[in-house]
């Protein structure tokens, strides 16, 4: 099926081939935002030669990937790319909250507004990408060496768009509001008793809705002993500490469409630039340390006691990444954990 592009994104198709001889090295990501475009237009105007548009209900889509094998899992934010490898298993969706539960991918997924959806060969690696309202990616699905490539290219088929036209209609996002350091009439005494009743960390959004509340806002007024601030350069003695103690953790990494979660030890650490880096077998992590406004050390309870998180916030207030020490419901924290942290972060 040959795709004819329309005059602007001739025009975009041809400023994109420019940018990449003069910055070969970009990513398509940092490539959009410096072309004023979006990463998912940017990729349309690859349709008819290395790009396919994809259509019908990305979540029987995605209900299909046990299918394809052993594959890469990749969510990203714009400080922190998260990489696992694993299959696709027990994959369920309420509507469009979707989950995948396998021991080594774990998403939790916000279909909403996914909107575009694209099969993509780069020099021989074949993906599946997929992009919210706004043309941000929102996840991504790689083969592997040990994927079943004939089950990718029926997938492929079985949910290419009839019509391969590139006029993609990408929503203009509005600029967000600053946010107020104080909260405005905050019952402190109340929001307190409330965080210390606590009885499941996923609470903890509720609260902060009931009391209108900015992650950063919450934090402050957490009770006493309840959350404390350390400079963003402990990240890097972390995990040195995690890798040199061999202690499992969880790793989050959100977009507003995404949650992936990696549970395990992380290993091979190093910093290149402004990225912190895991560069393990099955996991691969990209922290941009620059991008860290505050780092927060973050005590909830639940039933199984007090469950110890590291929270990076960028200068928007995002809350872009998080850490535990691995647990499961019904299951106490690992003691090592907030050990660990108390002994390799610096409090501010």
């Amino acid at each position: 099926m040959k795709s004819t592009l329309s005059p602007d994104r001739t025009e975009l198709k041809d400023r994109w081939a420019e940018y990449k001889l003069a910055n070969p090295k970009t990513r398509i990501r940092d490539a959009a935002k410096a072309l004023g475009t979006s990463e998912a237009e940017l990729l349309a105007t690859g349709i008819g030669e290395n790009v396919q548009l994809l259509d019908g209900d990305f979540r029987e889509l995605i209900k299909e990937m046990g299918a394809l094998g052993h594959v890469m899992a990749l969510t990203r934010n714009d400080h922190v790319v998260h990489e696992r490898k694993g299959i696709y298993e027990r994959i369920s969706f309420n509507n469009h909250v979707g989950l995948v539960l396998g021991e080594d991918i774990d998403l939790r997924l916000f279909l909403g507004d996914w909107k575009f959806g694209f099969a993509v060969s780069e020099n021989d690696r074949f993906s599946l990408q997929f992009f919210n309202s706004f043309g941000e990616a929102a996840h991504k699905i790689y083969l592997t060496e040990k994927s079943n490539k004939e089950a990718y290219d029926a997938l492929v088929a079985k949910y290419l768009a009839a019509d391969q036209e590139v006029n993609l209609f990408v929503s203009e996002k509005k600029e967000k509001a600053p946010e107020a350091e104080e909260a405005a009439d905050l019952d402190k005494a109340a929001f307190q008793q409330e965080w210390l009743a606590l009885k499941d960390t996923h609470d903890f959004f509720t609260l902060l809705r009931k009391h209108n509340l900015t992650r950063k806002q919450a934090l402050r007024n957490a009770p006493e002993g309840y959350a404390h601030r350390i400079k963003p350069e402990s990240m890097k003695l972390l995990f040195d500490a995690i890798s040199d103690a061999g202690l499992p953790v969880m790793v989050f990494v959100s977009n507003p469409n995404c949650i992936q979660i990696h549970t395990g030890p992380i290993k091979k650490i190093f910093v290149m630039g402004p990225w912190l880096n895991v560069m393990d077998p099955e996991f691969n992590l990209h922290l941009r340390e620059d991008a860290i406004d505050e780092a927060w050390v973050v005590r909830k309870p639940t039933e199984d006691g007090i469950v110890t998180g590291i929270e990076l916030i960028d200068k928007d207030g995002v809350m872009f990444n998080q850490f535990f020490g691995k647990r499961k419901p019904g299951i106490p924290e690992l003691a090592e954990w907030p050990a660990l942290i108390e002994q390799h972060s610096v409090k501010l």
